[in-house]
């Protein structure tokens, strides 16, 4: 009786809350467009762990804002950022989310990089039915109707790239160290690669799996384990660090003498400004897997390089003033604020479900040359992988590319289940119904 009362009362509230937010989430929003302005949110860590990564996102947003507002606006409109720091804290995410939608009455928001950030402001999106564009490679295992996903999933970054090590070309790798930051991104794609590599034929004892936490600095003693297990055969690394603990783990490679002609890394969260603080000459050759890097020969990319180095001259950006770097992350916030602007003006409205109608299909010439497409269904961009070496430089040398854009897979095959999930938000497809 009492586990039954229990649960009585439980599934009560859970039926009350489901209600209230079901209400919320139907109600159109309020509108968001004040005069000749409408306000938009900017949700990065400018501080903490994330702030080595994330900050750069937001000077691009502004740069961003600062290029349509120059050209008459969002349906005659301006742009008003409202940016706020969530200070590398996942719970202030959700709050400092809350806070932008309720508060600052924003039309959309443009934010967060770690996969934590995002599921703790995932409720509040989806509760209180606003839009959020997250701009950075993710694990997947997600679709949202209130989420447009700009970066890669799994089959456009982590499983092309782990190809590549196994081929010939890439090295012909037998053994695999996945090493990561102790949270969900890092564990769920290494569940999916671990998953993929079986089905390759690779032994348990030829991967090993390793996590550490956010900010950890002293990578000596995994460095050294590294060298110990590729004494088994031939070994690649495959890095899910974030943040600023990069530095010193790129550090240590150097400092072992761990090069790639002996045990590639490839990562999935460097590019060109977590290497700014690293001296590159040991890491040549070292990959990343991206859908973009500074280094792609395109008109596209000549003129955002320019554009972001002028504005980086202008506005005085620590860094970038003087040497201007620009990577993945800050291309897919680039194209989903320029896709945001194009689905507005299609829907002319800034209505969330209007907009999210007219963000189906929307194309852009990204940077990296080429068109990308945002998914009719599944929230995401088909987009090119790219797999490039460090340069000396810590720019990045390109020796793999898809030859076109690739469809993202939220729902990745290699998780048993997954074959059965819709690829589409699910009230979307309930609504067609």
């Amino acid at each position: 009786m009492f586990h039954r009362r229990s649960f009585l009362k439980r599934f009560s509230a859970l039926a009350s809350t489901l209600a209230v937010t079901a209400a919320v989430g139907l109600q159109a929003p309020q509108v968001h467009a004040q005069g000749k302005t409408v306000k938009v949110g900017v949700l990065h860590s400018l501080s903490g762990t994330m702030a080595i990564s994330e900050t750069v996102l937001k000077d691009v947003a502004l740069m961003a804002f600062d290029e349509i507002n120059a050209k008459g606006g969002v349906m005659g409109m301006k742009i008003e950022p409202v940016v706020v720091d969530p200070a590398s804290n996942w719970p202030l995410f959700a709050e400092k989310a809350r806070q932008l939608i309720t508060q600052d009455k924003v039309a959309v928001v443009f934010g967060c990089w770690t996969s934590v950030s995002r599921k703790s402001v995932l409720p509040v999106f989806e509760e209180l039915n606003s839009l959020l564009f997250y701009p950075v490679q993710y694990e997947g295992e997600e679709i949202s109707r209130n989420v447009f996903y700009t970066g890669a999933a799994p089959n456009q970054q982590a499983i092309p790239a782990v190809e590549y090590l196994m081929s010939k070309e890439g090295g012909a790798a037998k053994r695999w160290v996945l090493l990561g930051t102790d949270y969900v991104y890092p564990r769920t794609t290494n569940k999916i690669l671990r998953a993929f590599l079986k089905s390759k034929g690779v032994a348990d004892k030829d991967i090993d799996e390793k996590y550490t936490p956010f900010g950890h600095s002293d990578y000596q003693t995994i460095v050294a384990n590294i060298k110990k297990f590729a004494a088994g055969g031939k070994t690649a690394v495959v890095s899910t660090i974030n943040g600023d603990s990069n530095v010193p783990f790129y550090k240590e490679l150097g400092n072992q003498g761990l090069k790639a002609t002996d045990v590639p890394v490839v990562a999935f969260s460097v590019g060109e400004e977590e290497l700014r603080g690293v001296d590159t000459k040991p890491l040549v050759g070292h990959l990343a897997a991206w859908n973009y890097f500074m280094s792609i020969k395109s008109p596209a990319n000549t003129e955002f390089t320019k554009k972001w180095a002028d504005y980086a001259k202008k506005k005085g950006i620590a860094g970038h003033k003087d040497k201007p770097l620009t990577n993945d992350p800050m291309e897919a916030t680039y194209i989903g604020i320029h896709m945001w602007k194009q689905a507005v003006e299609k829907a002319k409205s800034f209505d969330v479900a209007k907009v999210s109608v007219a963000m189906g299909g929307q194309t852009f010439t990204a940077p990296s040359g080429i068109t990308s497409t945002m998914d009719p269904k599944n929230h995401h961009l088909h987009k090119a992988v790219f797999i490039g070496e460090v340069k000396a430089d810590g720019q990045f040398n390109v020796v793999w590319k898809t030859k076109g854009p690739v469809k993202a897979q939220p729902w990745s095959p290699y998780i048993p289940g997954n074959d059965k999930k819709k690829d589409e938000p699910a009230l979307m497809a309930e609504k067609k119904k």
